[in-house]
Order: structure tokens, then C-alpha cells, then sequence
């Protein structure tokens, strides 16, 4: 008989340096989650003008320290029509976004960059889902950081699927 796993109250997340869980850990009131991200609105249909609608965003998540999510600091940076028109990359959506993101980084106090474990949470800001969300499909559990598209599964060791 194969036992499923079942999703864990709490998710772990891996730090990995250089790569896109780099902007996680501790910090002196519980633990964050940062990245730079691009997303489209829920229910976007993919067409023409679709460079227009798709978002850049710097995001930061807080949780205390048992991962209850507590804050999240979303920031649209531009779209991918504006990156593509920047004569100048310093002054990119992309080197804005990843900017201000170093800015909120720079702000938590005793910050250390670390494994984290958080709860499940989501919310909607411009029509994007941002969050931890996490289900179950043919008996086996999963979870998926939105709208980054970092997949986490068994053995819920905190490494990831793109």
C-alpha cells in the first residue's frame, strides 16, 4: 500500500543562493519572503497586447515566527512592454523593481538569509493572485507560491519545481 502525503501545516521553503528563493529567511520579528516577479492578471487571455498586461512586480511577505502570514508589500515596477522599450537598464522596470525590493530587504531589522517555513495564505492585488496556495490532486499534496510558480511537493524538504 503507498501512503499519500498530505500537505503540512507549514510549507518549507529553501534558501537558495543565486537562484529564486535567494531573498528568504529571519529577520527580527519573524521570518520574510521577497522576489521580483512578473505576472498576469487572473483570467487574462493571451492576445495581442498581451506585453500591456503583463506586470512587474517587487514583493515582499512577512510571517511571525511560526509562518502566519502578517504583511505583504506588493509593487508594480511596469509591464513587460515598458522593459522591452528601456533605452537604459538601470533604469528598467527590472532594475526598478529588484531596487526597491533591496530597499525592503535593507529595512528588516537583524535580517539573515535562511530556510523559512510558512502557512499557507493568498490575496489578490490588480487582479494577481500572490500566495502560498496548497491542495491536493489524486491523493497527493501540493503546494504552489503564486504568481512566482514555485511548485513545492513531497518530500517537503523546502526544495522546489518550476
Amino acid at each position: 500500500m503507498v501512503c499519500a502525503m498530505a500537505v503540512p501545516g507549514i510549507i518549507p521553503i529553501a534558501y537558495e543562493p543565486h537562484g529564486r528563493t535567494e531573498a528568504i529567511g529571519l529577520y527580527a520579528e519573524g521570518q520574510f519572503l521577497g522576489s521580483v516577479t512578473y505576472a498576469f492578471p487572473k483570467g487574462f487571455q493571451l492576445d495581442s497586447g498581451w506585453e500591456e498586461h503583463k506586470r512587474l512586480y517587487a514583493v515582499l511577505h512577512t510571517f511571525d515566527a511560526e509562518g502566519n502570514h502578517r504583511d505583504s508589500e506588493i509593487w508594480c515596477a511596469g509591464t513587460w512592454a515598458a522593459q522591452q522599450r528601456a533605452p537604459h537598464p538601470s533604469v528598467s522596470p527590472l532594475a526598478r523593481a529588484r531596487a526597491h525590493l533591496a530597499t525592503q530587504l535593507r529595512s528588516l531589522p537583524r535580517r539573515t538569509y535562511t530556510d523559512i517555513a510558512v502557512r499557507p495564505f493568498q490575496l489578490t492585488v490588480d487582479g494577481v493572485l500572490f500566495g502560498m496556495v496548497a491542495g491536493e490532486e489524486d491523493g497527493e499534496g501540493w503546494a504552489e507560491l503564486y504568481p512566482d510558480n514555485l511548485g513545492f511537493g513531497p518530500p517537503w524538504d523546502g526544495s522546489y519545481d518550476t
